[in-house]
């Protein structure tokens, strides 16, 4: 009877003999991600498959930490890697060391997811683009500090504007750690505010020469500058993420020396051009100025200043010789009404009654004595006349027969 083995036993005694083979040990697997899940400890978790099987995978932080694109379920990739045997389940897995797209470049691929993430969180947004000023005082540049590209920059700036004051910031622009440099450049330019403008340059290369400038550091650090930034990466035909992210792309390095900066002969042809032009506008305007002072002199108001003041006066003399003898014609009317009123008032009047001999006999009481029972004999009585006052003294009463018996 054959010697009986543990499952343990039989468990490794298969993942020993897998490690001796030479295709398991090192093979090259292409399939389809299911499943996929990256761990908190870094290691990625997750299936290949294809219309037939399934094989599980792990591949562990030290060599996924390098990849250039996010793995995702549905994504075809090749992987290369191991397999073996893990213990505790009992179950073969792959173990990729390696993996790329399959049918997509790695690092196309690794662009593309970048470009969508950052689209979808509105870094190109054209809103938030700044504008670039018309004629900065002080140009900054990132670049390499050797090589053709700052040459040209540098000639054609001075060409355009020899008043130009450039500051260059050197960095690496391509290979490991480039992408760090460049966005500390532009950290510290902000943190500065050393220029008033920036330009990222790199000349023309291969999507690996050129990743720098599309590493997710540099298009955030482009993102956040303060100050506004032109993307010059590359030919015309290359595209970047710093291109997308800046506020103005430039074909070319060259070119973008021409965008950040007029050609000065150009400003001064432009300046005499205004000058000329609002000159004329003025000896225009002086022009029409005096005619119309000539105008206003020659009309009959300047010629007889004073013509329309005696008008105005002659007015008022008619106005107020008409107040007046409408005044005098009210006085004479009211005159008038206060005579008939006057007369009719004398009529009503007692002293007119008395100027005719008649009189008013009262009281001490100042009552006025109408009737013989009022009073009575010794009783002190006053007689009104027109002229004066009788004091009398009542001696008798008698009736009589009327006014006719006095």
């Amino acid at each position: 009877m054959r010697e009986r083995l543990t499952v343990s036993q039989l468990t490794k005694y298969i993942k020993r003999m897998f490690s001796y083979d030479n295709i398991l040990s090192n093979v090259c697997v292409t399939g389809e991600i299911s499943n996929f899940k990256l761990h908190s400890s870094g290691h990625m978790y997750f299936t290949l498959k294809d219309e037939q099987s399934v094989i599980k995978c792990v591949m562990f932080r030290i060599q996924n930490r390098n990849l250039k694109f996010k793995p995702e379920d549905g994504l075809k990739v090749i992987v290369r890697g191991y397999v073996s045997i893990y213990e505790a389940g009992g179950s073969y897995q792959l173990y990729p060391e390696y993996m790329e797209p399959d049918g997509l470049g790695n690092l196309y691929l690794a662009f593309e997811q970048l470009k969508q993430k950052l689209e979808i969180e509105g870094l190109f947004n054209p809103e938030k683009k700044k504008k670039i000023p018309f004629l900065p005082k002080s140009i900054g540049v990132i670049t390499s500090p050797t090589g053709a590209v700052v040459k040209d920059i540098i000639n054609v700036l001075y060409r355009r504007y020899p008043n130009a004051v450039l500051k260059i910031f050197p960095v690496a622009v391509q290979g490991e750690g480039a992408g760090r440099q460049i966005s500390n450049a532009l950290r510290v330019i902000n943190l500065l505010q050393a220029v008033d403008v920036i330009i990222l340059a790199r000349g023309g290369g291969s999507l690996e020469e050129l990743w720098p400038f599309n590493e997710e550091i540099v298009a955030r650090s482009i993102f956040k500058s303060k100050i506004p930034v032109i993307s010059a990466v590359g030919h015309e035909t290359d595209f970047s993420i710093a291109d997308f992210v800046s506020d103005l792309r430039a074909p070319t390095p060259s070119a973008a020396a021409e965008l950040v900066i007029p050609e000065k002969e150009a400003l001064l042809k432009t300046l005499m051009d205004m000058r000329l032009r609002l000159k004329r506008a003025l000896v225009g305007r002086i022009q029409i100025e005096k005619q119309r002072v000539d105008r206003v002199l020659k009309s009959p108001v300047m010629r007889h200043p004073l013509d329309k003041l005696n008008q105005k006066k002659m007015d008022l003399e008619l106005i107020k010789k008409n107040m007046e003898n409408g005044v005098k014609r009210k006085f004479e009317t009211e005159k008038g009404k206060l005579s008939v009123s006057c007369g009719k008032l004398d009529v009503l009047s007692p002293l007119t009654v008395l100027s005719r001999g008649y009189s008013i006999t009262r009281k001490c009481s100042k009552e006025v004595v109408k009737s013989i029972s009022q009073v009575h004999p010794s009783d002190e009585v006053s007689v009104l006349l027109t002229d004066g006052i009788i004091r009398c003294t009542v001696e008798e009463t008698s009736p009589s027969g009327g006014i006719n018996e006095v």
